[in-house]
């Protein structure tokens, strides 16, 4: 792999967390009703609105977002890209398994989406743990 997957890995988890971070900080109501966007609706279906918890998911999320750009800028400190590389396949593994348990309350459609798109996002993360090859052959 090389620096420059690396850095597109990095830049596609940052631009994930920046999105959903941003909206659900400053529009919880707003991400609530509407995420994941284009006409559908994912989060009212397990449970009430709660401006708290919404605020915490985008903290996190931005939180990420600035632990991911940090790692793309220093792209060749390897400690760096594996740390980034455990706390999103952390986050994206255990929030993939969660899904898992709750795709009853979705449609055929959204449990399809649900699974591609958080699969999506930890196989990202993984491919992080991928080391550069080096520019020099041993």
């Amino acid at each position: 792999m090389s620096a420059t997957v690396h850095r597109v890995l990095l830049g596609f988890l940052a631009l994930v967390a920046v999105v959903t971070g941003a909206w659900a900080y400053f529009a919880p109501q707003h991400w609530y009703g509407t995420f994941p966007g284009l006409g559908l609706s994912w989060l009212p279906q397990l449970g009430p609105y709660n401006q708290h918890f919404v605020g915490d998911v985008g903290a996190f999320f931005l939180g990420l977002a600035v632990l991911s750009v940090a790692t793309f800028v220093h792209v060749s400190n390897t400690t760096l890209v594996r740390v980034s590389a455990g706390a999103w396949s952390m986050f994206n593994l255990l929030h993939l398994i969660l899904h898992l348990q709750m795709l009853h309350h979705y449609s055929p459609r959204d449990q399809v989406l649900n699974v591609v798109t958080l699969s999506a996002l930890l196989i990202a993360s993984l491919a992080l743990f991928v080391p550069v090859r080096s520019a020099h052959r041993a």
